[in-house]
């Protein structure tokens, strides 16, 4: 199955792409969407026209996006959610069910810790993918997002094979 992570950004918005065939992960694709322009609206739209065509590029058949992180900055964080409803649209535009995950979760999956520091995540999609030339940090954690969704996928597949067995 193909995954994308997706870290949502109004400036970056990071993308990673795995395929999960059992445990086994492979990296497929990482970038960066950039937004253009000074107007609000006419970022957003770059940002949907760039992940519009990783989503054809790539097509992927699941999809993952991290979840807002809420801070003191109340505007920065409405600009966080603006792009993060581009990153939701696109893989509902697609038909995909869409996973989310909160930021802690994806570092403790990752890394083993929930406060872990981006270095530490790039660290260990290092690890996971030796060789492999990251867009960014903001790349770095959209893979994160797509293996931990990798894995809760494959959870969920073993959960509902053992409860058709048990039937």
């Amino acid at each position: 199955m193909r995954v994308i992570g997706i870290d949502p950004g109004l400036r970056n918005l990071g993308w990673g792409v795995i395929e999960s065939q059992g445990s086994r992960l492979t990296h497929i694709a990482n970038g960066l969407c950039k937004s253009a322009g000074t107007d609000l609206g006419v970022r957003l739209l770059s940002l949907h026209e760039q992940l519009t065509d990783v989503f054809h590029r790539f097509s992927p058949e699941a999809a993952a996006v991290e979840q807002t992180f809420v801070n003191r900055d109340g505007a920065g964080t409405l600009k966080l959610g603006q792009a993060r409803g581009i990153a939701m649209l696109v893989p509902a535009q697609a038909g995909l069910e869409i996973g989310e995950y909160a930021p802690n979760a994806v570092k403790k999956a990752i890394v083993g810790v929930g406060h872990a520091e981006k270095h530490q995540i790039a660290h260990m999609i290092g690890i996971h993918f030796p060789g492999v030339k990251l867009a960014g940090p903001d790349a770095a954690d959209a893979l994160a997002i797509a293996i931990t969704h990798a894995h809760h996928l494959q959870s969920g597949s073993r959960l509902s094979a053992a409860i058709a067995r048990a039937s």
